[in-house]
């Protein structure tokens, strides 16, 4: 990843009084370029963000435009996007003192623009302090620290220059009695898709769904469908959800057809983008809660290896669980 620019501006709603940089941060200094570099990779990376594009008479997408074509300068353009921020932002019921960061970016290839809103959060540190009667050593809180690279940013837009595919985040706002999303509906003005995991967890849970109708194992269902997606980003990023409806549902064209519209209705793109690193993360391993209260977490793999589970549809209705080849029971 190389970082071409990167501005700071802030937004600070409790004093009222916003600071707007004049100048770019130095993206040769460690500190600034180790910062913008783990962040963007980690939001590169977050299966919570949303997708999304420009709608056709988007003033944001305009705007952006100019900038790739060197018709408005970086600092210009991001004191405009400052300003559309601090005017919608100051009207919700919560706010908050923002450090608002813009970065024009090359990662894979590919140019992007990101907006980058941080909150400011308190935390206590020490101070120094020399005078006539020596060294003091005393305790202070800081009201103004910014989120290590470890932590997730919540409101954020990542925009591909080339392509204006846009992969975003942001919370809703109270503003006028109205719940907002500032980032995609006022700023970018933009549609939003499902994100990832919103839509693995849809999946899991529509499997889950027909199963029960249909009287078949959910648990089992679950665990095929994890499976299938864990699998299939071996060789892609997308997903079929056709393809994922007969992988669950083998044995049940009318299961599989049932499967297909409920996802059709809870508007799941029939091609599912998603990228291996979260899905493997979100789905690694299954949980079962019996209505006795006993729960058990089970790597997904092994719910077709009847080596290890094996479910046991007993003559009076309920269900045995066998787990097998177990040398050694650990309590935690």
């Amino acid at each position: 990843m190389i970082i071409k620019r990167a501005v700071l501006h802030i937004l600070d709603f409790n004093s009222g009084m916003s600071v707007f940089s004049q100048n770019e941060l130095d993206c040769t200094d460690d500190t600034v370029s180790t910062f913008l570099q783990k962040h963007l990779e980690k939001l590169h990376k977050d299966s919570a963000g949303k997708s999304g594009t420009f709608n056709a008479d988007s003033g944001f997408a305009a705007a952006l435009t100019e900038y790739g074509n060197k018709g408005l300068e970086f600092i210009d353009f991001t004191s405009q996007i400052a300003n559309v921020l601090y005017e919608n932002i100051s009207l919700s019921d919560k706010l908050d003192a923002i450090d608002f960061v813009a970065a024009d970016y090359i990662n894979d290839d590919s140019d992007y623009f990101a907006i980058l809103l941080i909150t400011n959060k308190s935390a206590y540190t020490h101070q120094v302090i020399t005078d006539e009667n020596g060294i003091h050593n005393k305790i202070m809180k800081h009201y103004a620290i910014l989120p290590a690279p470890s932590q997730k940013i919540d409101s954020y837009a990542i925009i591909n220059m080339k392509t204006g595919e846009i992969h975003f985040s942001d919370k809703k706002r109270q503003i006028d009695g109205n719940s907002v999303y500032v980032l995609p509906e006022i700023l970018l003005e933009c549609s939003s898709g499902v994100s990832a995991k919103e839509a693995v967890k849809i999946v899991r849970e529509t499997a889950n769904e027909v199963a029960e109708e249909y009287g078949v194992n959910s648990a089992v269902a679950v665990s095929k469908a994890k499976s299938y997606i864990v699998e299939n980003c071996e060789e892609s990023d997308t997903i079929s959800t056709q393809e994922l409806a007969e992988n669950i549902f083998s044995e049940s064209p009318i299961m599989q057809e049932a499967f297909e519209k409920k996802i059709e209705e809870k508007e799941i793109p029939k091609d599912l983008k998603i990228e291996k690193a979260s899905a493997v993360r979100a789905i690694k391993s299954q949980k079962i809660k019996t209505d006795t209260g006993i729960e058990i977490t089970v790597p997904v793999e092994y719910f077709e290896d009847d080596r290890y589970i094996e479910f046991i549809n007993n003559n009076d209705g309920t269900i045995s669980i066998a787990l097998k080849n177990i040398g050694k029971l650990i309590n935690r």
